[in-house]
């Protein structure tokens, strides 16, 4: 765990260069990126979410790409083609934005349904298919896709069954006061972003994943979570609660946090942390409680207030 904090330390730190006043959400980001889940980040326009990942990247030694989503982006377009050479005479694979380890697509909601889940197989599978043949994407494979809430027109809503791939779903949020003042003087002569430099590498990244699973979970903790997944199935304000799959994101979510705050089990302040951001976005409420603007929030906020909080330790050690 000693290398492990060193490591986590450091790209956060090194993160923060560049975005200003959003500790919690690099550390969740990060918890994210540890776990081997995939982000949706949805806010409103120039708060830094591009940002963010680029910045995760570089300190991460990993490669960066973006995508900018359009209604006539194709699925080729993300993917890669199969080009004819003619000295060789045969089809040659020209790979597409997708094949990087960080991929940011942006405004995600603007491009079509049918590129949307060009990016399904890749998000679930870590390959590619195209022309009958596999490709596998590098390790870490890790995609952010980005979405205004504020305008609509032209746009494609993410289908449950897509929302349901992303592990978290984050929103940045306006900075305060303080800290735009400093950003605006830490920008004035060049961006940050310009001078930040690796501090880790993927090999170590792709380590660290591999580590996170080994971070203890007690009965009572996961229990706990449990119930709280459970609780959404039987909401009456909702059409649908909680997958396994949130289950499982909540699980490695919350294993990837306890490793990020220096220890090697879960606290239940873990599963709360992470609770939100892992499982409102996966829920759907029924008519009768958006006519009374009942929100996801509120619902599962609900939630946590009435599962009871394990107790009777004073640790979750093994």
């Amino acid at each position: 765990m000693g290398e492990f904090r060193d490591v986590v330390k450091n790209i956060v730190a090194n993160t923060e260069t560049v975005v200003f006043g959003k500790t919690g959400v690099v550390k969740t980001a990060l918890a994210a990126v540890l776990a081997g889940g995939h982000v949706l980040l949805e806010d409103v326009p120039g708060v830094a979410k591009t940002v963010l990942v680029r910045s995760l990247a570089i300190s991460s030694g990993c490669s960066f790409r973006r995508i900018q989503c359009t209604p006539d982006l194709l699925p080729s377009d993300v993917t890669g083609v199969s080009i004819f050479n003619p000295q060789t005479r045969e089809f040659e694979f020209r790979p597409g934005p997708i094949f990087s380890q960080m991929l940011v697509a942006d405004e995600i909601n603007r491009a079509t349904p049918r590129t949307q889940s060009a990016l399904l197989e890749a998000m679930a599978e870590s390959q590619v298919s195209v022309d009958g043949l596999t490709h596998k994407m590098a390790e870490p494979f890790i995609v952010f896709a980005t979405q205004n809430p504020v305008e609509h027109e032209g746009t494609f809503p993410l289908p449950e069954a897509q929302l349901d791939r992303f592990m978290l779903k984050l929103s940045m949020g306006y900075p305060s006061l303080i800290v735009e003042a400093k950003m605006l003087e830490e920008t004035r002569l060049k961006h940050p972003l310009d001078s930040l430099q690796p501090v880790a590498d993927p090999v170590t990244l792709a380590r660290m994943q591999r580590g996170v699973r080994e971070v203890f979970v007690h009965e009572k903790v996961r229990d706990y979570l449990l119930r709280i997944v459970a609780a959404t199935r039987q909401s009456a304000h909702l059409t649908l609660g909680a997958s396994p799959r949130a289950s499982m994101a909540l699980f490695r979510a919350a294993q990837a946090l306890a490793a990020i705050e220096g220890r090697g089990y879960v606290i239940p302040d873990d599963i709360k942390v992470l609770a939100h951001p892992v499982v409102e976005h996966r829920l759907i409420l029924n008519p009768e409680s958006r006519l009374r603007r009942v929100t996801s929030y509120t619902v599962l906020h609900d939630i946590l207030e009435q599962v009871p909080v394990p107790a009777g330790r004073a640790d979750w050690k093994q």
